[in-house]
Protein backbone atom coordinates (compact mmCIF):
# COMPACT_ATOMS: atom_id res chain seq x y z
CA UNK A 1 0.00 0.00 0.00
CA UNK A 2 2.78 2.45 1.68
CA UNK A 3 4.57 1.63 -2.50
CA UNK A 4 1.43 2.43 -4.24
CA UNK A 5 0.68 5.56 -2.59
CA UNK A 6 5.10 6.63 -2.85
CA UNK A 7 4.59 5.89 -6.61
CA UNK A 8 1.46 7.97 -6.88
CA UNK A 9 2.71 10.87 -5.60
CA UNK A 10 6.35 10.25 -7.50
CA UNK A 11 3.61 11.13 -10.75
CA UNK A 12 1.38 12.75 -9.34
CA UNK A 13 3.64 15.73 -7.87
CA UNK A 14 5.31 16.74 -10.73
CA UNK A 15 2.37 16.83 -13.14
CA UNK A 16 0.45 18.98 -10.07
CA UNK A 17 3.71 21.16 -10.49
CA UNK A 18 3.49 21.52 -13.99
CA UNK A 19 -0.01 21.96 -14.45
CA UNK A 20 0.04 24.40 -11.99
CA UNK A 21 2.60 26.56 -13.82
CA UNK A 22 0.48 26.07 -17.04
CA UNK A 23 -2.14 27.88 -15.52
CA UNK A 24 -0.14 30.62 -13.42
CA UNK A 25 1.81 31.40 -16.55
CA UNK A 26 -1.56 31.99 -18.51
CA UNK A 27 -3.27 33.36 -15.80
CA UNK A 28 -0.34 36.40 -14.87
CA UNK A 29 -1.26 37.36 -19.03
CA UNK A 30 -3.62 40.17 -19.44
CA UNK A 31 -6.17 40.24 -22.04
CA UNK A 32 -4.09 41.96 -24.79
CA UNK A 33 -0.81 39.41 -24.00
CA UNK A 34 -3.11 36.51 -24.24
CA UNK A 35 -4.29 37.51 -27.64
CA UNK A 36 -0.94 37.88 -28.52
CA UNK A 37 -0.19 34.76 -27.77
CA UNK A 38 -2.66 33.17 -29.71
CA UNK A 39 -2.07 35.06 -32.65
CA UNK A 40 1.57 33.84 -32.04
CA UNK A 41 0.60 30.28 -32.43
CA UNK A 42 -1.49 31.08 -35.45
CA UNK A 43 1.58 32.81 -37.27
CA UNK A 44 3.67 29.28 -36.56
CA UNK A 45 5.01 28.18 -39.70
CA UNK A 46 4.64 24.12 -39.18
CA UNK A 47 7.37 23.34 -41.82
CA UNK A 48 9.82 24.70 -39.59
CA UNK A 49 8.78 22.66 -36.83
CA UNK A 50 8.58 19.22 -38.78
CA UNK A 51 11.88 20.06 -40.12
CA UNK A 52 13.20 20.17 -36.30
CA UNK A 53 11.23 17.52 -35.17
CA UNK A 54 13.02 15.29 -38.00
CA UNK A 55 16.64 16.58 -37.02
CA UNK A 56 15.55 15.78 -33.43
CA UNK A 57 14.45 12.26 -34.30
CA UNK A 58 17.73 11.58 -36.21
CA UNK A 59 19.46 12.12 -32.86
CA UNK A 60 17.29 9.67 -31.35
CA UNK A 61 18.43 7.23 -34.34
CA UNK A 62 22.30 8.27 -33.64
CA UNK A 63 21.78 7.64 -29.91
CA UNK A 64 20.15 3.94 -30.67
CA UNK A 65 23.55 3.24 -32.92
CA UNK A 66 25.85 4.42 -30.49
CA UNK A 67 24.55 2.02 -27.68
CA UNK A 68 25.75 -0.78 -29.50
CA UNK A 69 29.60 0.57 -29.08
CA UNK A 70 29.27 -0.07 -25.22
CA UNK A 71 27.54 -3.09 -25.38
CA UNK A 72 30.20 -4.78 -27.70
CA UNK A 73 33.23 -4.59 -25.66
CA UNK A 74 30.76 -6.58 -22.89
CA UNK A 75 30.05 -9.28 -25.70
CA UNK A 76 26.34 -8.18 -26.69
CA UNK A 77 25.99 -7.51 -30.51
CA UNK A 78 22.26 -6.32 -30.45
CA UNK A 79 20.46 -5.48 -33.45
CA UNK A 80 20.69 -1.21 -34.49
CA UNK A 81 16.67 -1.57 -34.99
CA UNK A 82 16.41 -3.38 -31.30
CA UNK A 83 18.50 -0.61 -29.58
CA UNK A 84 17.03 2.49 -31.39
CA UNK A 85 13.25 1.36 -30.56
CA UNK A 86 14.85 0.59 -26.63
CA UNK A 87 15.85 4.17 -26.57
CA UNK A 88 12.27 5.70 -28.23
CA UNK A 89 10.74 3.35 -25.66
CA UNK A 90 12.91 4.98 -22.85
CA UNK A 91 11.87 8.46 -23.81
CA UNK A 92 8.07 7.44 -23.88
CA UNK A 93 8.23 5.73 -20.29
CA UNK A 94 10.31 8.89 -19.18
CA UNK A 95 6.92 10.91 -19.62
CA UNK A 96 4.90 9.32 -17.58
CA UNK A 97 6.96 7.86 -15.03
CA UNK A 98 10.02 9.78 -13.18
CA UNK A 99 13.54 8.27 -14.13
CA UNK A 100 11.45 5.19 -15.50
CA UNK A 101 12.95 5.74 -19.60
CA UNK A 102 16.48 4.11 -18.58
CA UNK A 103 14.94 0.76 -16.68
CA UNK A 104 12.67 0.62 -18.97
CA UNK A 105 15.19 0.71 -21.83
CA UNK A 106 17.17 -2.02 -20.39
CA UNK A 107 14.07 -4.26 -20.19
CA UNK A 108 13.42 -3.81 -23.68
CA UNK A 109 16.93 -5.16 -24.69
CA UNK A 110 16.62 -7.92 -23.13
CA UNK A 111 13.75 -9.14 -24.36
CA UNK A 112 14.79 -8.75 -27.61
CA UNK A 113 18.50 -9.47 -27.50
CA UNK A 114 19.05 -10.83 -24.28
CA UNK A 115 21.44 -8.35 -23.09
CA UNK A 116 21.77 -9.02 -19.07
CA UNK A 117 19.64 -5.57 -17.21
CA UNK A 118 22.75 -4.58 -14.82
CA UNK A 119 24.94 -4.66 -18.29
CA UNK A 120 22.53 -2.45 -20.29
CA UNK A 121 21.47 -0.36 -17.51
CA UNK A 122 24.99 0.11 -16.65
CA UNK A 123 25.98 1.38 -19.80
CA UNK A 124 22.79 3.67 -20.09
CA UNK A 125 24.41 5.15 -16.88
CA UNK A 126 27.60 5.42 -18.79
CA UNK A 127 25.81 7.12 -21.62
CA UNK A 128 24.57 9.78 -19.25
CA UNK A 129 27.84 10.67 -17.59
CA UNK A 130 28.93 11.64 -21.44
CA UNK A 131 25.46 13.64 -21.64
CA UNK A 132 25.78 15.61 -18.37
CA UNK A 133 29.33 16.07 -19.51
CA UNK A 134 27.99 17.82 -23.04
CA UNK A 135 25.43 19.18 -21.63
CA UNK A 136 27.79 21.01 -19.01
CA UNK A 137 30.12 22.30 -21.95
CA UNK A 138 27.05 23.46 -23.64
CA UNK A 139 25.69 25.18 -20.72
CA UNK A 140 29.04 26.82 -20.04
CA UNK A 141 29.51 28.35 -23.28
CA UNK A 142 25.83 29.78 -22.66
CA UNK A 143 27.14 31.36 -19.52
CA UNK A 144 30.14 33.31 -21.16
CA UNK A 145 27.72 34.72 -23.81
CA UNK A 146 25.16 35.96 -21.72
CA UNK A 147 27.05 37.10 -18.86
CA UNK A 148 25.95 40.62 -19.76
CA UNK A 149 22.46 39.63 -19.63
CA UNK A 150 22.65 39.00 -15.55
CA UNK A 151 21.86 41.97 -14.46
CA UNK A 152 19.20 43.26 -16.91
CA UNK A 153 17.55 39.62 -15.96
CA UNK A 154 17.84 41.00 -12.52
CA UNK A 155 16.41 44.23 -13.15
CA UNK A 156 13.51 42.60 -14.80
CA UNK A 157 12.63 40.27 -12.41
CA UNK A 158 12.87 43.13 -9.54
CA UNK A 159 10.46 45.40 -11.69
CA UNK A 160 8.08 42.33 -11.80
CA UNK A 161 8.29 42.26 -7.87
CA UNK A 162 7.54 45.94 -7.70
CA UNK A 163 4.40 45.42 -10.07
CA UNK A 164 2.88 43.38 -7.83
CA UNK A 165 2.83 45.74 -5.07
CA UNK A 166 4.67 44.47 -1.14
CA UNK A 167 4.13 40.84 -0.22
CA UNK A 168 4.87 39.82 3.19
CA UNK A 169 6.87 36.72 3.45
CA UNK A 170 6.06 33.54 4.95
CA UNK A 171 8.96 33.33 7.46
CA UNK A 172 8.70 29.47 6.38
CA UNK A 173 12.00 27.59 6.76
CA UNK A 174 11.63 26.08 3.40
CA UNK A 175 15.57 25.44 2.71
CA UNK A 176 16.12 23.94 6.72
CA UNK A 177 13.05 21.44 5.79
CA UNK A 178 14.81 20.47 2.60
CA UNK A 179 17.60 20.17 4.14
CA UNK A 180 16.19 17.86 6.47
CA UNK A 181 14.08 15.62 3.95
CA UNK A 182 17.12 15.12 1.98
CA UNK A 183 19.12 14.05 5.10
CA UNK A 184 16.10 11.35 6.27
CA UNK A 185 16.30 10.04 2.76
CA UNK A 186 19.94 9.26 2.71
CA UNK A 187 19.46 7.53 6.18
CA UNK A 188 16.42 5.56 5.16
CA UNK A 189 18.41 4.43 2.08
CA UNK A 190 21.45 3.75 4.35
CA UNK A 191 19.59 1.62 6.79
CA UNK A 192 17.45 -0.14 3.56
CA UNK A 193 21.07 -1.32 2.28
CA UNK A 194 22.44 -2.25 5.67
CA UNK A 195 19.29 -4.50 6.47
CA UNK A 196 17.98 -5.70 3.16
CA UNK A 197 20.23 -8.61 1.74
CA UNK A 198 18.43 -8.81 -1.69
CA UNK A 199 18.21 -4.96 -1.93
CA UNK A 200 21.65 -4.69 -0.91
CA UNK A 201 22.65 -7.45 -3.68
CA UNK A 202 20.59 -5.44 -6.73
CA UNK A 203 22.38 -2.12 -5.62
CA UNK A 204 25.97 -3.88 -6.11
CA UNK A 205 25.00 -5.36 -9.26
CA UNK A 206 23.67 -2.13 -10.54
CA UNK A 207 26.81 -0.30 -9.34
CA UNK A 208 28.93 -2.80 -11.06
CA UNK A 209 26.78 -2.99 -14.14
CA UNK A 210 27.61 1.05 -14.18
CA UNK A 211 31.16 0.53 -13.31
CA UNK A 212 31.44 -2.01 -16.72
CA UNK A 213 29.74 0.60 -18.64
CA UNK A 214 32.38 3.10 -18.21
CA UNK A 215 35.08 1.02 -19.05
CA UNK A 216 33.27 0.00 -22.08
CA UNK A 217 33.61 3.37 -23.03
CA UNK A 218 37.59 3.22 -22.30
CA UNK A 219 37.59 -0.48 -23.98
CA UNK A 220 35.40 -0.17 -27.17
CA UNK A 221 37.49 -0.60 -30.41
CA UNK A 222 34.83 2.91 -32.28
CA UNK A 223 35.88 5.33 -29.88
CA UNK A 224 36.39 7.56 -33.27
CA UNK A 225 32.88 6.15 -33.86
CA UNK A 226 31.56 6.58 -30.57
CA UNK A 227 33.30 9.98 -30.29
CA UNK A 228 31.57 10.87 -33.66
CA UNK A 229 27.75 10.28 -32.69
CA UNK A 230 27.96 12.07 -29.61
CA UNK A 231 28.65 15.27 -31.08
CA UNK A 232 26.30 14.37 -33.60
CA UNK A 233 23.85 14.13 -31.35
CA UNK A 234 24.09 17.37 -29.17
CA UNK A 235 24.50 18.98 -33.01
CA UNK A 236 21.14 17.61 -33.64
CA UNK A 237 19.66 18.78 -30.86
CA UNK A 238 20.95 22.64 -30.62
CA UNK A 239 20.12 22.49 -34.48
CA UNK A 240 16.60 21.03 -33.53
CA UNK A 241 16.28 24.52 -30.92
CA UNK A 242 17.78 26.65 -33.92
CA UNK A 243 15.45 25.43 -36.52
CA UNK A 244 12.37 25.41 -34.43
CA UNK A 245 13.00 29.65 -33.70
CA UNK A 246 12.81 29.67 -37.13
CA UNK A 247 8.99 28.94 -37.38
CA UNK A 248 7.70 32.23 -35.95
CA UNK A 249 8.63 35.69 -37.51
CA UNK A 250 9.94 37.55 -34.00
CA UNK A 251 11.99 34.64 -32.64
CA UNK A 252 13.97 34.90 -35.94
CA UNK A 253 16.24 37.91 -34.92
CA UNK A 254 17.16 36.16 -31.16
CA UNK A 255 20.61 35.75 -30.81
CA UNK A 256 22.63 32.62 -30.92
CA UNK A 257 23.65 33.60 -27.00
CA UNK A 258 19.65 33.88 -26.38
CA UNK A 259 19.43 30.57 -28.03
CA UNK A 260 21.76 28.26 -25.87
CA UNK A 261 20.29 29.93 -22.86
CA UNK A 262 17.36 28.63 -24.23
CA UNK A 263 18.45 25.53 -24.90
CA UNK A 264 19.89 25.03 -21.27
CA UNK A 265 16.32 26.11 -19.68
CA UNK A 266 14.20 24.09 -21.62
CA UNK A 267 16.96 20.86 -20.73
CA UNK A 268 16.55 22.00 -16.85
CA UNK A 269 13.35 22.15 -17.54
CA UNK A 270 12.72 18.61 -18.11
CA UNK A 271 14.75 17.23 -15.71
CA UNK A 272 12.68 18.69 -13.37
CA UNK A 273 9.52 17.58 -14.62
CA UNK A 274 8.68 14.79 -16.40
CA UNK A 275 8.09 15.64 -20.04
CA UNK A 276 9.01 18.93 -19.10
CA UNK A 277 5.22 19.98 -19.21
CA UNK A 278 4.11 23.38 -18.36
CA UNK A 279 7.81 23.94 -17.15
CA UNK A 280 9.86 23.87 -19.91
CA UNK A 281 7.86 26.14 -22.07
CA UNK A 282 7.95 28.56 -19.50
CA UNK A 283 11.41 28.41 -18.40
CA UNK A 284 12.34 28.85 -22.28
CA UNK A 285 9.98 31.98 -22.57
CA UNK A 286 11.59 33.54 -19.50
CA UNK A 287 15.56 33.15 -20.61
CA UNK A 288 14.45 33.86 -24.25
CA UNK A 289 12.90 36.97 -23.72
CA UNK A 290 16.03 38.61 -21.82
CA UNK A 291 17.39 38.84 -25.38
CA UNK A 292 14.23 40.54 -26.31
CA UNK A 293 12.61 43.47 -25.69
CA UNK A 294 10.38 43.59 -22.21
CA UNK A 295 6.49 42.76 -22.76
CA UNK A 296 4.78 45.64 -23.41
CA UNK A 297 2.08 44.69 -20.84
CA UNK A 298 4.50 43.90 -18.35
CA UNK A 299 5.19 40.64 -16.46
CA UNK A 300 7.84 38.73 -16.79
CA UNK A 301 6.91 36.15 -19.92
CA UNK A 302 6.74 37.29 -23.74
CA UNK A 303 3.64 35.73 -25.19
CA UNK A 304 5.19 35.03 -28.35
CA UNK A 305 8.77 33.61 -26.32
CA UNK A 306 6.28 31.53 -24.16
CA UNK A 307 4.25 30.18 -27.27
CA UNK A 308 7.90 29.42 -29.01
CA UNK A 309 8.30 27.23 -25.77
CA UNK A 310 5.20 25.70 -26.44
CA UNK A 311 5.08 24.93 -29.75
CA UNK A 312 9.03 23.18 -29.06
CA UNK A 313 7.77 21.28 -26.41
CA UNK A 314 5.00 19.85 -28.25
CA UNK A 315 6.84 19.27 -31.52
CA UNK A 316 9.11 16.46 -29.08
CA UNK A 317 6.31 15.27 -27.19
CA UNK A 318 4.67 14.36 -29.99
CA UNK A 319 7.38 12.68 -31.80
CA UNK A 320 8.31 11.14 -28.52
CA UNK A 321 4.33 9.56 -27.98
CA UNK A 322 4.09 8.63 -31.82
CA UNK A 323 7.36 6.72 -32.56
CA UNK A 324 7.90 5.81 -29.07
CA UNK A 325 4.39 4.00 -28.97
CA UNK A 326 5.23 2.43 -32.16
CA UNK A 327 8.28 1.31 -30.95
CA UNK A 328 6.67 -0.25 -28.27
CA UNK A 329 4.14 -2.08 -30.27
CA UNK A 330 6.68 -3.19 -32.55
CA UNK A 331 8.80 -4.53 -29.93
CA UNK A 332 5.48 -6.66 -28.22
CA UNK A 333 4.98 -8.01 -31.57
CA UNK A 334 8.49 -9.42 -32.07
CA UNK A 335 8.89 -13.05 -30.68
CA UNK A 336 11.88 -13.17 -27.75
CA UNK A 337 14.91 -13.56 -28.47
Amino acid sequence: MKRSIIGILKIAVPLGIGLWLVISTYSDLNNTQKNELFEAFRQADPGWLLLATGIGWLAHVSRGWRWRYLLEPLGHRPGAINCYHAVMIGYLMNMFIPRAGEASRAVSLYRTDKVPFEQGFGTILAERVIDTVMLAGIGLAAVLFQYDKLDLFQARIEAYRASQGPAAGSGFPWGTVLMIALALVVVAGVYLLATRAAMRTRAIDLLRGFAEGLKAILSTRRKAAFLGHTLFIWAAYLAMFVIGFQCLPSMKDVPVAGILAGFIAGAIGIVLVQGGIGVYPAFVALIVGVYMAPPAGGGLLRPDALAMGWLLWAAQTLMIIVLGGLSLLLTALQRPA
